[in-house]
């Protein structure tokens, strides 16, 4: 898969990285995505040229590395949707390709990563969150002594009739049970926090939102120490023999339960690219039917009332 061109001024500016220099965490790096300016992190083209960037100045000294949030409110939101909406198909196609290459520099890093998730991981963003080897969350942060609200992680996409481009439909059923996996997502239906931490989505869960950095950083740690094997594909997915049998059992079960839609047909057709034919057919896959779904009147349609109903909130 080819990467293209940066086009945007600024895209080389590296995004904040912190290195532990002593204790029980020394040379592990805390990596935050930030985009000042903005209420919330949106993957869009300059944030993953930042996120290039950064990776590829990571010194060869370090043990291991957390992926966090600068938004007080989510991980992040999702995907730039204008982009997807809006960019010619070629480009469209470069743009998903390039998105895979850099989250697959984050996958082949030679030392354990962890994603410290500290609120709303959808679509993209957690796709890129599972490019760590694991998945640590923080609960909602309390109001007045009351728990909060539990924040939404999952694969919306099929919601606006589109589907996950990233290798979301073959990442999640190996962090959860793959059938109830490939239902939400074949569905556009995210789990709340509570939902995600019972059905076993997240490595470990931190006791508040202030301990989720150390608890991150620990995961990561105790783990420094094990040699690490990496293959061209995250340490998590669908075609790994600890998961593959039991999800292609359940992929095809899921298949005769469901009614069939463009974009749930879409996402089996991935999850079968995997299993089948390995991680890169799996992503190719599903970034020819994100390009080509977002042409249908249904996407069309969900995507006009999503920018609606958002540029109503603003």
């Amino acid at each position: 898969m080819t990467s293209p061109q940066h086009t945007f001024p600024g895209a080389s500016e590296a995004l904040p990285l912190q290195i532990e220099p002593d204790g029980p965490y020394a040379n592990i790096a805390t990596l935050t995505l930030d985009q000042p300016g903005k209420p919330v992190v949106v993957l869009d083209h300059t944030l993953i040229q930042r996120l290039e960037v950064t990776i590829g100045e990571l010194p060869p000294s370090l043990r291991g590395l957390v992926l966090a949030s600068a938004s007080q409110r989510v991980f992040v939101a999702g995907a730039d949707l204008k982009t997807i909406s809006e960019w010619g198909d070629d480009q469209l196609h470069q743009y998903l390709a390039y998105g895979s290459h850099v989250f697959g520099l984050l996958a082949q890093l030679p030392y354990p990563t962890a994603a410290a998730i500290n609120g709303a991981a959808l679509g993209g963003g957690l796709e890129l969150a599972m490019h760590c080897d694991g998945l640590i969350a923080a609960p909602p942060p309390s109001r007045d002594g009351q728990p909060g609200k539990p924040y939404p992680v999952g694969l919306p996409e099929a919601g606006l009739s589109l589907c996950p481009g990233w290798g979301g439909t073959n990442l999640l059923p190996a962090r959860m049970e793959p059938g109830q996996a490939l239902s939400l997502t074949a569905a556009g239906q995210p789990l709340t926090f509570d939902q995600a931490r019972d059905a076993g989505v997240f490595d470990a869960v931190a006791p508040s939102q202030a301990d989720l950095l150390s608890t991150a950083r620990r995961w990561v740690a105790d783990r420094a120490s094990s040699r690490i094997d990496r293959d061209g594909a995250p340490s998590r997915w669908i075609g790994r023999p600890a998961v593959a049998a039991k999800a292609a059992d359940a992929l095809n079960r899921v298949k005769l339960e469901t009614t069939l839609t463009a974009p749930s047909s879409a996402v089996f057709q991935a999850a079968e690219a995997g299993l089948a034919r390995g991680w890169k057919a799996a992503l190719e896959v599903e970034q020819r039917e994100l390009v080509r779904l977002r042409h249908t009147p249904a996407a069309k349609a969900a995507l006009a009332a999503f920018f609606a109903k958002s540029s109503g909130k603003s």
